[in-house]
């Protein structure tokens, strides 16, 4: 067979074009990929063995750990090959922590004794010692794995006084919002970074695009707010998780000293020895500026009171230069961090006019937001990717109570737009109802803190707590917002504790689900009737009119159920603990309880009749 020469040069020019195209597809650069508003994972990006791991120093303008130098901040980059190789820019998803080095050992008297009277100080704790981890800290991996494939550059770093970073933890104070500022302000090339802790060798982010995202839980979702606060150029976006945003809201109650749940006896110091995994050299000087000092003077456990150390550490305070785009992500049964604390921030950022999320589920600590809102919020203020997300009409992502934490339901905001307050009232029958009770009537019980809220929840115990219930709900009843209570009451001693339950009837024994028995609950110190800022002895047998707010909520009470307002003092999970005998008079014309209920009086009505 003889081959002609037409077909021998059509082959050619087709081996020519496939050769050309194979050149063409092999000198084409990596770029990240976008769909339906998303960065995609691109297989370029996407493995790991390429990746470029490296570990530097920023230098920040403070000097915490008083050896007359500059702190100096470990930071930990991990990026996509490309960022050297082809001169790839990207921008930052950077995590910062005061855990990534270890903490202290759970020893017993770690925490201060709550087994003490109301006003008294308890004796001094153990303070532990941090054994820090390797010589390099491990970093988490978690949003290596999640952000690399997907076009971004992940950054973290350890808080000051931390892991290999220098100065002092201070545990909410002015250098732990500095300290990622200066991060950020090094990825945006007006800071300095260097190769060593000690060296001069300077290193510069010339991978970075500028543009920082950053994120965490608990502690480290605490931190991206931080950062935001100073108004550093260069942070677009935040998506903090779970954060404490004020310390006292975190150990304090409308005056009163309360731990965070799961942690009894906790307090700002016992966090401080808890992540101070710095030098041991510098250690010996923060422990007697920052522990035994700032926070000896300020914390104050005798009264509880707000003051100028708690107002320092509350970024609800310092939002003004915020500029970062917002979303926020928590669980309304978190009784660590309690959802009061993202709802203030998101409430904030609104009448600031920045651009603002929320994503709440019905779980406990912790959760973030699906990994495609996530996405898409980073896609729009770290790519410019006009995706839309700052135009949707529902700004508030709820999980209901029996649905996946990826699956939220969308609403217009939070609270639901739709909810209005009802006012409901107590009677001595034990109902409590839509009409206030014009009788000069009275209820009392004995304060005792053997008994736990659940026990005081059920049926028995009756002489240690008021329980006021709703009628059997006919209908399900959608509550959303801050339920607020109003309580008279006077004591047969000049201090006590205060304590409310909203919780859901019959109490299940074996609740399958978080949200089936308590929800929400608030606490405070009637010594503070007046201010959060100073208080008085309460005088026995003269009454006084507590108002506080309880923990912000979105439930959907069951038909079947009722809704039952319980009053006692000393919280066993939460407050300090008193000896019994306590006597409290609760006058019910002047006590009250007011629900955010979708629908208002209507749908109460409805439901209950």
């Amino acid at each position: 067979m003889t081959t002609s020469p037409k077909f021998i040069a059509t082959l050619i020019i087709a081996l020519s074009i496939s050769i050309a195209s194979c050149a063409q597809v092999a000198n084409k650069k990596a770029t990240p990929v976008f769909k339906d508003g998303e960065a995609q994972i691109v297989e370029a990006f996407n493995n790991p063995e390429k990746w470029l791991r490296h570990d530097l120093w920023v230098e920040t303008t403070f000097d915490t750990d008083g050896n007359g130098k500059p702190d100096r901040m470990h930071v930990s980059v991990t990026r996509p090959e490309q960022t050297e190789t082809e001169g790839l820019k990207l921008p930052i998803v950077y995590v910062t922590s005061p855990y990534f080095a270890g903490v202290a050992a759970d020893l017993p008297g770690v925490m201060w004794d709550v087994n003490i009277e109301l006003g008294e100080t308890a004796k001094e704790r153990v303070h532990p010692e941090v054994t820090r981890r390797g010589k390099r800290p491990i970093i988490s991996n978690s949003h290596i794995r999640k952000w690399v494939p997907r076009g971004y550059i992940v950054v973290h770093s350890s808080s000051p006084g931390t892991g290999l970073s220098d100065g002092a933890p201070t545990i909410g104070g002015e250098n732990e919002s500095l300290a990622p500022k200066t991060v950020i302000d090094w990825l945006c090339g007006r800071a300095k970074g260097y190769t060593e802790r000690e060296g001069n060798e300077e290193v510069k982010a010339y991978w970075s695009t500028g543009k920082v995202g950053m994120t965490g839980t608990s502690y480290n979702g605490t931190l991206p707010l931080a950062a935001a606060t100073t108004g550093v150029k260069g942070l677009e976006a935040i998506i903090p998780i779970a954060p404490n945003t004020s310390y006292y809201h975190y150990y304090r109650s409308n005056g009163l000293v309360r731990s965070p749940g799961g942690y009894l006896g906790e307090d700002i110091d016992v966090l401080y020895d808890f992540v101070h995994s710095g030098k041991e050299e510098n250690r010996p000087y923060n422990n007697e500026t920052v522990r035994d000092t700032e926070m000896k003077n300020g914390m104050d456990r005798a009264t509880g009171d707000y003051n100028d150390f708690w107002a320092g550490r509350d970024y609800l305070n310092q939002m003004d230069n915020m500029k970062a785009a917002l979303l926020m992500s928590h669980g309304f049964n978190d009784w660590n961090v309690m959802p009061e604390h993202s709802y203030r921030i998101y409430k904030a950022a609104k009448e600031k006019g920045l651009p603002a999320m929320i994503y709440y589920h019905q779980n406990g600590h912790g959760g973030p937001p699906p990994t495609s809102m996530m996405n898409k919020w980073f896609t729009k203020y770290l790519h410019g990717i006009d995706n839309g997300i700052e135009k949707v009409e529902n700004k508030a992502y709820i999980v209901r109570e029996y649905d996946n934490q990826q699956q939220p339901t969308a609403y217009k905001d939070y609270p639901n737009p739709d909810a209005k307050d009802v006012t409901l009232y107590p009677s001595v029958s034990g109902t409590m109802s839509t009409n206030q009770n014009k009788h000069l009537a009275s209820d009392t019980f004995t304060d005792n803190v053997e008994f736990s809220g659940a026990d005081l929840a059920k049926s028995e115990h009756k002489d240690h707590r008021l329980l006021y219930v709703s009628p059997i709900l006919t209908e399900d009843l959608h509550i959303s917002g801050v339920p607020k209570v109003s309580v008279t009451l006077s004591s047969s001693s000049k201090a006590a504790n205060l304590s409310v339950w909203l919780v859901s009837l019959p109490w299940e024994e074996d609740a399958k689900k978080i949200t089936e028995n308590i929800i929400t609950r608030g606490w405070a110190d009637p010594k503070n009737h007046k201010s959060i800022t100073d208080e008085e002895d309460l005088e026995p047998g003269k009454f006084y009119t507590v108002n506080f707010d309880l923990q912000p909520d979105d439930q959907i009470i069951k038909a079947g159920q009722q809704i039952g307002f319980m009053i006692f003092s000393s919280d066993k999970e939460f407050t300090l603990h008193p000896k019994a005998g306590t006597e409290l008079t609760i006058k019910l014309d002047k006590t009250s309880l007011t629900l955010p209920i979708v629908g208002g009086s209507a749908s109460y009505k409805n439901a209950t009749n």
